[in-house]
């Protein structure tokens, strides 16, 4: 049993989910006790077992859609009824089994090292995300200047976006310090397959970079998966603030509790990003 709780943690180390699928009543003649367990992996491989037969291909199924939706069920089998005789059980008992997606601790991946990215890293660690930063500058994306970051890359801008390993269940966080620089990050960013990718700036200087990110005939289901302006509006104005505007809406989108802006915030430009117009490139 201890060997399965040993490939939860690699999966972890991986970045990758994993479903735990474990028995927890059993009442009369059942082909495992409670206590058994089986390991669902993403990409479908299982270890361990909690009786085999039809229950648990079925469980395996809600497996896979638990790791797709991030939620644990509760799954009550009678191996009395029909869909038990089909398959030739005759154990004639019941039994639940819970089935508990177990997903590794988000990323966020701050790309940009000025002031806001500084206190943006600082809460997101604080609020359990883990984080890496990356800038093109020595300066700032400096190892001492972030001790909560698990890394800190000093590389160009795009290349790290094309080839960092970023997964599924990353967050990208676009602050870097100008207009060319946001297009760039915003180019090579939204190549990639991420859980979140925002960016700060406002809505004129969002609507530039999309307007030549569309002459560039970019896929605009993609353009449609960027957050932006970042962050829920506060009323944020210093880079404190605009960093908690951002750490929030990260974690709104991590609990499933961010909601599209209303057609009437779409005409608008939030505080936050109206603030970030106004602090000179050396603060941002």
């Amino acid at each position: 049993m201890s060997s399965l709780f040993g490939h939860i943690d690699e999966a972890l180390a991986r970045g990758e989910a994993v479903a735990l699928v474990t028995i927890v009543r059993a009442q009369g003649s059942t082909p495992q006790r409670v206590g058994a367990r089986m390991l669902v992996f993403q990409d479908g491989r299982t270890l361990g077992t909690i009786g085999g037969g039809c229950y648990e291909q079925d469980a395996f199924g809600k497996a896979r859609l638990a790791l797709q939706t991030g939620r644990p069920t509760l799954a009550q089998y009678d191996l009395n009824d029909d869909f038990a005789e089909e398959q030739g059980l005759i154990c004639g008992g019941q039994m639940d089994v819970f089935i508990d997606p177990i997903v590794p601790t988000p990323r966020v991946c701050i790309v940009g090292a000025g002031h806001v990215g500084y206190h943006t890293a600082q809460l997101a660690a604080n609020v359990g995300f883990r984080v890496v930063v990356v800038d093109d500058r020595a300066s700032f994306a400096d190892p001492a200047r972030f001790p909560t970051a698990e890394r800190v890359d000093v590389a160009e801008i795009p290349e790290w976006l094309r080839t960092a390993d970023i997964g599924p269940r990353d967050y990208l966080v676009i602050v870097t310090r100008g207009h060319r620089e946001d297009l760039d990050a915003l180019r090579a960013a939204i190549a990639r397959d991420t859980a979140y990718v925002g960016l700060i700036g406002s809505k004129a200087k969002i609507a530039r970079l999309y307007a030549r990110l569309g002459a560039e005939e970019m896929d605009t289901t993609r353009l449609a998966r960027i957050h932006a302006p970042i962050g829920l509006d506060l009323g944020a104005v210093s880079p404190e603030e605009i960093a908690v505007s951002i750490v929030a809406e990260l974690i709104a989108h991590r609990r499933g509790r961010l909601q599209s802006r209303s057609s009437a915030d779409e005409g608008e430009t939030s505080r936050a990003a109206q603030a970030m117009q106004w602090l000179p490139p050396t603060l941002r």
